[in-house]
């Protein structure tokens, strides 16, 4: 059920189309969608303190409505080891244009896996799973299944990847936790229907997985157009 933190965020998004990343974030933690801890930071100062909370080593992404892919102006920097090189960063992110801060994130680790949802204009919401990483454009190994779902969809969704083995532990490789990655899932579907016709998709690239636990590190949500 949306409440009313998600409307708003919703809301204040249609300016620009699209939920900006720290938003996003907190539109699927309030929907029970495992997020890194985080910190939406407007100066210097800020970005610093959220860094020294989360503790080294961080990623900065650069957070602005005229940036929606963020990797086409170096916005996004992993790996962060100290407060120096953020200041640096941040300084950097702060001269692209419509600078409305940065995000400062944990550091994750796991699987990479892709997750999404698309409105189709005659089925409904569509979710899609795939194995991500920097194969993911050659290989293509996702598979899609309409909401909503239940944990025997995810279960058949897993098991219709080629590359399922590296979630359920291969030479060597510890599996991730399928239970957690269920879970993510299962309320990711649930939102998706909850929002419905007001989103267009929804991209949740790359998500973690750890034998521990499933997590979303980067979000972007397109909103469908005003009729």
């Amino acid at each position: 059920m949306l409440n009313a933190e998600m409307v708003d965020i919703i809301a204040a998004a249609r300016a620009h189309g699209w939920v900006l990343e720290p938003e996003a974030l907190r539109l699927l933690g309030a929907a029970g969608v495992p997020v890194p801890r985080y910190a939406w930071a407007t100066s210097e100062a800020q970005t610093l303190q959220a860094a020294a909370g989360i503790g080294y080593p961080v990623v900065a992404k650069v957070v602005s409505p005229k940036v929606m892919h963020k990797s086409d102006v170096q916005g996004v920097k992993p790996g962060i080891p100290d407060a120096q090189d953020l200041t640096k960063i941040y300084g950097r992110f702060s001269r692209l244009p419509g600078f409305a801060g940065v995000v400062v994130a944990e550091m994750l680790s796991g699987r990479e896996l892709i997750v999404g949802a698309k409105v189709d204009f005659q089925f409904g919401p569509v979710i899609l799973l795939g194995i991500g990483g920097t194969a993911v454009e050659i290989y293509k190994d996702t598979v899609t299944r309409m909401a909503p779902l239940k944990a025997r969809d995810v279960e058949s969704m897993l098991a219709c990847l080629r590359g399922s083995r590296l979630l359920t532990g291969h030479r060597g490789f510890a599996a991730v936790n399928i239970p957690k990655l269920t879970e993510m899932m299962l309320a990711f579907a649930d939102l998706v229907m909850e929002l419905g016709d007001r989103i267009d998709s929804i991209d949740l690239n790359p998500v973690f997985c750890s034998p521990e636990r499933c997590v979303v590190a980067d979000a972007r949500i397109l909103l469908a157009p005003q009729g």
